[in-house]
């Protein structure tokens, strides 16, 4: 393994499990409509809006790697179609988002990111619009960077050279770590980073490509081989 100066982490998926976060959200917001618009709440329950959005990113792709964008356009247009006032769509999709990062962390992550920050520069790499601040887990992160602020989003190679630049190293000197073998592990090692897969589940390795040397079942363990590997360094 080469030398190591900067550790990259995926989020959703990887510190969090995303899904129930966004489903609760998405109830959320719907009980939000449901009070105050409830025309808006009737014409455009969870489902929809879900397709809603998933529409819009495909009609709109310079917005493809920007969720919030596509969620605010879509609270825009189903506001309009209601002939509600446009002007609500900022509120709700404060709710919504409010909502989105009050996430269920992974038993493993905090204690793994206290263990890893104390031990390497750490940055977030993100294609999602989590808001670590309001999580309350942005001190462990020297870097943040997401899909949204870098305008691409994994596994393009520009965003992990968004990444390494904040971070002032080169490729080969990061070890990025992510759940998803396409955007994580093979959009890293395309950019010339280092890469391991985060595999909570204990699956056989899908592709593309090899597998990574670096497999982790949790964060826990990552940690320990950073520690083990820093500390004979």
């Amino acid at each position: 393994m080469r030398s190591l100066r900067a550790l990259s982490l995926d989020l959703d998926d990887t510190l969090w499990p995303i899904e129930p976060a966004i489903a609760a959200a998405e109830a959320t917001l719907h009980d939000w409509l449901l009070a105050r618009l409830p025309a808006v709440a009737a014409a455009w329950p969870p489902p929809a809006m879900r397709e809603l959005r998933a529409r819009i990113a495909r009609h709109c792709p310079e917005i493809a790697h920007d969720f919030s964008a596509q969620r605010r356009l879509s609270l825009a247009h189903a506001l309009r179609a209601c002939g509600s006032d446009e002007a609500q769509a900022e509120p709700a999709f404060e709710v919504f988002f409010c909502a989105r990062n009050r996430v269920a962390l992974y038993e493993d992550a905090l204690p793994a990111l206290t263990r890893l920050s104390a031990l390497l520069p750490l940055a977030s790499l993100s294609n999602g619009n989590a808001d670590l601040a309001r999580i309350g887990i942005d001190a462990h992160f020297a870097v943040q960077v997401s899909a949204r602020e870098a305008g691409v989003a994994k596994p393009d190679a520009r965003i992990f050279s968004a990444l390494c630049q904040r971070l002032h190293c080169a490729p080969a000197q990061v070890l990025h770590v992510g759940d998803d073998p396409l955007l994580d592990v093979a959009g890293a090692r395309d950019a010339g980073l280092q890469a391991a897969w985060l595999n909570r589940a204990g699956g056989d390795w899908p592709g593309p490509g090899a597998a990574p040397a670096l497999v982790f079942r949790d964060l826990g363990e990552l940690a320990d081989w950073c520690a083990a590997r820093l500390g004979a360094d």
